[in-house]
């Protein structure tokens, strides 16, 4: 989906925000994950999506789709910043990162969690911690991690504690 659905979906999202503060949402790719600026808050969650090669034009989906947001409210004015981590293919040589096409469900559960954290972290209200679960896509192959942005940054990895593949850690 295109940047502006996803910041359509957010603001509809946003009207739970009974303060009054005016909020908005940025896509940058160079935020750092466990790294927010003094004063940001930050939420990591992981989703399903689809990629596709520019190169070759093979696509696959993937349920290992790290997404960021890093937020900050000062003055009644919030801005939450966006990430959505990349693959790349695993049959062309020097493949592209591709950005996540990401369907329009998984968009709306993520804008409803984030807005949730929001409320949580910004608001300091007492919400419990809980997040709907995205929806999961039919995948036939396991992640890759040679081939993940998120796993390259060490923010893609699955729970040790249980050694159970579908099992991921999530960053609060």
């Amino acid at each position: 989906m295109a940047q502006t659905d996803w910041t359509s979906i957010f603001m509809d999202k946003a009207t739970e925000f009974t303060q009054g503060d005016s909020w908005r949402l940025e896509f940058d790719d160079t935020i750092v994950p466990k790294s927010p600026n003094p004063g940001w808050k930050e939420y990591i969650r992981n989703t399903g999506a689809r990629f596709k090669c520019t190169k070759c034009g093979r696509s696959w989906p993937s349920n290992r789709v790290m997404v960021v947001f890093h937020m900050h409210l000062i003055c009644g004015q919030g801005v939450v910043k966006v990430r959505r981590f990349r693959q790349d293919c695993k049959k062309c040589t020097a493949a592209p990162m591709e950005k996540p096409e990401i369907t329009p469900e998984n968009i709306d559960i993520l804008m409803e969690n984030l807005v949730k954290k929001i409320r949580i972290k910004c608001y300091h209200e007492d919400l419990d911690s809980g997040s709907r679960r995205p929806v999961n896509l039919d995948v036939k192959s396991p992640h890759e991690p040679s081939h993940c942005e998120a796993c390259k940054l060490g923010i893609c990895q699955r729970d040790e504690a249980t050694n159970n593949p579908a099992t991921f850690k999530f960053f609060f």
